[in-house]
């Protein structure tokens, strides 16, 4: 019987928001007899991240034909959601005249994103299929810094006088040809183009035609320099809960607008790559190559040998207390397993505060305190429950003596380091979600064996 008969619920909890087995089943079986029709009829209700998705999933020579077949629909959108990795091949397969089109339909911040990673050639390909107006505005935005506001906001702003009223800017909304496919708010700007305030659509909607437009601005308002960091531009919209927030250049004119979607979008790229980055895989993802893959891991995993060669360099110097006690080889690994998840506990906790903006100058020294408090309870519980182990297991005092110091120690330790170590990195300049794992567990191996080893070759020789 099979996994879908069997587990109907399982099924439907996996095509709740994306597409189930059956489906990519269907539609590969559609590219297979080259059945434009059933494939146009089954790709048509899904959503352009569904289709990215789907393209992201299936093998070259599948995303080859199915493009090929399906391209006539091709939905701009679709270029947009797809990972960077594949984004490329995708745009080589395309036929020149459907990618045209597809891009023609973008707001300037999403061909942006499209083009700024692509190879020259492909992207003189897409600038070209731009209006005029278009690709001036493209090329303005990729001269700006890359990971900038000037990056990531739009061109397209809806903006009205401050002395309007009501009436006037719905007037002019109804009759302007050219809106954003989204917007928000209306930027109301001085006669320098100076934005001062922003209105948003319901208020508007819901005032008299007669009131002014300044009357009714939001009180929350932050306006955003173009060569502003996009992290920090993130960071804002989240702190301030803004919905878009106008761009200004150096004179402190109005340029474009972000929008909440792609400040939350640069907030899930950082978050996802501080959890890749911690496991050392760097911007890793499935649709990457072997050779690919291979090249992003093997670095981090030869830091990661020579932290391991330092530990054992460190047993190698109690050779002889080893030798002497055979207990202590099976204990060994326990002391050090427990410094290096509890420095990963606090490690974690570290890099998310240090990216959420949490952990400052103001609060490090408390928490610095706090993490040394949990490490030292922690340290004394499973002391405890390590001495009585070693006592029942071994039958010596002496023995479970020494392993719940060890445990003390190096519990204690691992609370500091997990905290310590980040903010440092930090402070030197160095992503601290990169290289802190390495070096946090490398300290409590380390100080794991010297305490462990070391006292047992103090009390019980």
């Amino acid at each position: 019987m099979s996994d879908e008969i069997q587990n109907p619920e399982a099924e439907r909890d996996e095509a709740a928001y994306s597409l189930g087995r059956k489906d990519v089943a269907a539609i590969l079986y559609a590219v297979d007899i080259d059945d434009r029709e059933t494939l146009t009829r089954l790709m048509e209700p899904l959503h352009a991240a569904d289709i990215a998705d789907l393209l992201e999933q299936i093998n070259s020579y599948d995303r080859a034909r199915l493009i090929r077949l399906y391209d006539r629909e091709f939905d701009g959108e679709i270029l947009t959601e797809l990972d960077e990795s594949i984004r490329e091949e995708v745009i080589a397969v395309l036929n020149p005249q459907i990618l045209a089109d597809a891009v023609r339909e973008l707001e300037s911040d999403d061909v942006v994103d499209l083009v700024e990673d692509l190879d020259e050639p492909q992207q003189e390909a897409i600038l070209g299929a731009l209006d005029d107006a278009d690709r001036v505005a493209v090329q303005q935005a990729l001269s700006y810094p890359e990971y900038s506001a000037g990056r990531l906001m739009q061109r397209e702003v809806v903006m009205a006088p401050e002395h309007w009223t009501v009436g006037e800017a719905i007037d002019y909304i109804r009759s302007s040809e050219h809106l954003p496919e989204q917007f928000y708010h209306i930027v109301l700007v001085d006669p320098r183009m100076h934005p001062v305030g922003n209105v948003t659509l319901g208020r508007l909607m819901g005032s008299a035609r007669k009131v002014k437009l300044r009357d009714i601005m939001e009180d929350v308002f932050q306006i955003i320099p173009v060569d502003q960091d996009e992290g920090d531009v993130a960071y804002a919209f989240n702190q301030y809960h803004l919905i878009s927030a106008p761009v200004i250049d150096e004179n402190g004119r109005l340029v474009g607008v972000i929008t909440i979607d792609d400040a939350m979008a640069v907030l899930d790229e950082e978050h996802e790559e501080d959890i890749l980055r911690l496991a050392g895989v760097g911007e890793s993802s499935l649709s990457d190559s072997i050779f690919e893959t291979t090249r992003q891991r093997l670095p981090w995993l030869v830091v990661n040998l020579g932290t391991a060669i330092l530990a054992s360099i460190v047993i190698a110097q109690f050779e002889g207390t080893l030798q002497s006690l055979v207990a202590l080889a099976i204990l060994m690994p326990i002391v050090a397993s427990m410094g290096g998840n509890a420095g990963t506990q606090s490690l974690t906790v570290a890099v998310r505060a240090i990216a959420t903006r949490d952990l400052t100058g103001s609060n490090i020294w408390r928490v610095i305190r706090r993490e040394a408090a949990v490490g030292l309870i922690n340290g004394l519980v499973f002391a405890v429950m390590m001495g009585v182990v070693s006592l029942i297991w071994f039958g010596s005092p002496a023995l479970g003596m020494v392993i719940a110091l060890a445990m003390i120690i190096n519990l204690l330790v691992a609370g500091l380091a997990g905290i310590a170590i980040p903010v440092v990195m930090e402070r030197v300049g160095i992503d601290p979600a990169l290289a802190s794992g390495t070096f946090v567990t490398t300290v409590t191996d380390v100080v794991g064996f010297v305490a462990f080893l070391g006292m047992a070759s103090m009390v019980l020789l």
